[in-house]
């Protein structure tokens, strides 16, 4: 396309598919924060437009212009079956799908040709969801392609064809709360069908204007921050996580496939093939599914959103400060959800199977795997990609952010959030490096976490999270330093010398954040006599804030250091819980970490 409107459009071919995409997302992006606004199902977690918006971006940047229609299309299509969030975005990467696969071979299509590629398509849309709702997206994406039906026998010009059509959906759309008694009580529209239909008007707009100059500038259609209507219940009903990944050489049918997870969860969607496919389940579990998947493909592209928390900051925010972190931060889980802190998940690798650390796979879990699996697990942090569509959800609740992350000389997740904090202008985010990691990290966010819910401001936030930085200490009880070879960590040598010896080091961390060698002994009970000393001659000089301790399966050992040190500190510790595996990845079973603060 790229013609006025007075123009006729005999023909799409490649490049002006991709244009029309380009515009189309476009417009969808511009209009996220609204869509956001007006999401009420199938649960009213305030996300569609952010999800919608991912998956648009993710075509954006990854689709590529062919001279072939069709391989343009599925590009397009593959595109988006990768970047695809939430349901709305995987209905929409099906439909894509759908029109790439029935679509002919060739550089150009006509207007009959075309309607009848996407009658075709519909029934990849119906077919991937396991329990159809009319009256949400798929009813506008099915009345939009009976109307290209409808009009493809009385005009053989594209721009025609798009504006009857358009005002098809757009009725459609103001029917969805007939369909669907939700939105009749909430007094919106579907929020998945005005995203499809802010599509077609993005690619009407280009149609008319020729114009694609607002598509290359994707940072600045974030819009402003909008104050949720008052429309949902009081509380989240149904499955707590929005799951999705991309399952590749999957051994199983799609029909198998779908009988195998159905059982965990509901809003089954899956788009794609075996060979890839895109799933999305709401799940409570979504931990035990994964374990159960990666038996069966592959594992990559995953996103778990927590539905409870994203209801929470869109409508029932405690506090005006949105508090962040990262999940090496190792806080009890009552204590995360009461201060309703936020976390971005690093990612582990089993070989080829991808899992979010502490959403897909639990610390049992993970130490499970780490005892048999051949294949010792990579760490990796969030990609670019997931951060920005974190803090667009953010951003579009909390004017003020707090982000407090693992040392920068341990991972680079504090670059990268600072380096995507950057972009939101509007919005007051101070990006922190702790210098510390697991359990001193937790007591760090703790602490703010405190003085938010105290009422303290942004500034005072900032200031006093460097004292508490400056303050905060930890020391880590390593029982083996195999793993420390096997992640490449430790050269072989020194680890064989390590075992030869029964050496057990004793970790710290320095002024800068770097691990740091804080002594060493030959067995585990004087590396507890020594690691004890050195945090009561601390407390000797310095009044404690807190202390707190993490194990990795050595539960019963990590209760005896909080004994001893309860004796001789008078203090109990404010917690003991399992160290995060993307910490355990390098630590190895049987390490425990101790985490103190001065006050």
């Amino acid at each position: 396309m790229g013609y006025g409107v007075e123009m006729k459009i005999r023909y799409i071919d490649g490049n002006r598919l991709y244009n029309a995409f380009l515009a189309g997302g476009a417009a969808v992006i511009s209009q996220q924060d609204y869509l956001n606004k007006i999401n009420v199902f199938p649960v009213p977690d305030a996300d569609t437009g952010t999800n919608l918006a991912s998956t648009m971006r993710s075509i954006i940047e990854g689709s590529r212009l062919y001279r072939s229609l069709k391989k343009t299309a599925r590009s397009i299509a593959d595109s988006a079956l990768i970047g695809a969030r939430g349901n709305s975005g995987i209905i929409f990467a099906q439909f894509i799908h759908g029109l790439s696969m029935e679509m002919e071979d060739g550089n150009r299509t006509n207007v009959r040709d075309f309607a009848k590629t996407a009658r075709s398509s519909l029934k990849y849309v119906y077919e991937s969801i396991m329990e159809p709702v009319e009256g949400t997206m798929i009813t506008v994406i099915k009345d939009w392609v009976n109307s290209l039906d409808e009009q493809s026998s009385r005009t053989t010009d594209f721009s025609s064809l798009i504006a009857e059509t358009l005002k098809v959906a757009r009725k459609s759309l103001a029917d969805t709360p007939k369909k669907l008694k939700v939105l009749a009580d909430a007094g919106v529209v579907d929020a998945g069908g005005k995203g499809f239909v802010d599509f077609l008007e993005g690619i009407w707009e280009f149609i008319s204007r020729g114009k694609l100059k607002r598509v290359y500038n994707l940072e600045q259609l974030r819009g402003i921050t909008i104050e949720p209507l008052d429309h949902v219940r009081d509380h989240l009903t149904g499955p707590r996580f929005c799951t999705e990944a991309v399952i590749s050489n999957c051994r199983l049918s799609l029909p198998r496939f779908r009988e195998k997870i159905k059982n965990y969860g509901d809003s089954l969607i899956i788009a794609g093939s075996p060979e890839k496919m895109r799933i999305h389940i709401h799940s409570d579990d979504p931990a035990q599914l994964f374990y159960q998947i990666k038996n069966w493909g592959v594992i990559s592209q995953l996103k778990v959103d927590d539905m409870q928390k994203q209801f929470e900051v869109s409508h029932q925010r405690k506090y005006p400060i949105a508090l962040v972190t990262d999940t090496s931060c190792d806080l009890p889980e009552e204590i995360i959800s009461s201060y309703q802190i936020q976390r971005i998940p690093f990612s582990l690798s089993f070989g080829d199977n991808l899992f979010l650390d502490k959403i897909t796979i639990t610390p049992e879990q993970f130490y499970e795997m780490l005892k048999n699996n051949r294949n010792h697990p990579t760490s990796s942090q969030p990609s670019r990609q997931t951060i920005q569509n974190f803090y667009s959800f953010l951003t579009s609740h909390y004017r003020d952010i707090v982000a407090v992350h693992i040392s920068d000389k341990l991972t680079g997740i504090y670059q990268a959030t600072k380096s995507v904090a950057e972009k939101f202008e509007n919005n007051n985010i101070s990006v922190i490096n702790s210098r510390q990691l697991t359990v001193s990290l937790g007591l760090i966010v703790l602490r703010i976490a405190k003085d938010i819910a105290a009422g303290k401001d942004f500034n005072e936030i900032n200031r006093l999270a460097d004292e508490y930085i400056s303050k905060t200490d930890i020391f880590v009880d390593v029982n083996t330093l195999k793993y420390m070879v096997r992640g490449g960590r430790v050269s072989p040598f020194k680890g064989a010398l390590a075992g030869l010896l029964n050496l057990k080091p004793i970790v710290s961390l320095d002024a800068e954040g770097k691990a740091a060698a804080y002594g060493k002994s030959f067995s585990r009970r004087v590396n507890m006599k020594k690691i004890t000393a050195i945090i009561e001659n601390i407390a000797r000089k310095n009044a404690l804030w807190n202390y707190a301790i993490v194990h990795a399966q050595a539960e019963s050992r990590a209760k005896e250091y909080g004994q001893k040190l309860t004796d001789i500190l008078g203090i109990e510790p404010a917690y003991i819980m399992n160290i995060s595996p993307v910490v355990g990845v390098h630590n190895g079973i049987g390490a425990i970490g101790i985490g103190i603060m001065r006050k």
